[in-house]
């Protein structure tokens, strides 16, 4: 295994983005090729979702495999180095998820999670968009 310096390490990661990353980039262009016009990061609704559709009270989080530990194989991994930071900081990522999107649903938002993974396939991500997007708010 290659180990990283310090100062090389703080280098790679200041270059992980939270917004406007490729992944939400995708899912924007998708969004929007269906008719749904968005907001970008509401600070004022719990979680500041990626895309926010007011008229239909519908959120979208596009959550990073890693970063939101899903279930797939990206999600599964864990950091060799630094288990006693990467393990809680991981955890308190899926328990802050759960919490924001249990915010979301007592204040009337419908939220919608795409994981980084399932944009392997387009298709199945339209269809799942266009499913949870086409109810309106009662």
């Amino acid at each position: 295994m290659d180990t990283v310096s310090p100062g090389e390490r703080s280098r790679i990661m200041a270059r992980v983005r939270s917004h406007a990353t490729a992944p939400e980039k995708i899912v924007r262009k998708l969004v929007y090729s269906m008719g749904y016009r968005y907001r970008l990061n509401r600070r004022d609704l719990p979680g500041c979702p990626d895309l926010t559709i007011t008229s239909r009270r519908k959120v979208i989080f596009v959550h990073g495999c890693f970063w939101h530990q899903h279930s797939c194989t990206r999600g599964a991994r864990v950091p060799s180095s630094r288990v006693e930071y990467w393990g809680p900081k991981l955890a308190r990522n899926r328990q802050r998820d759960a919490v924001n999107l249990r915010r979301l649903k007592n204040l009337g938002w419908s939220p919608v999670v795409i994981w980084e993974c399932e944009l392997k396939h387009p298709g199945r991500v339209e269809k799942k968009l266009r499913t949870r997007l086409a109810s309106r708010p009662q």
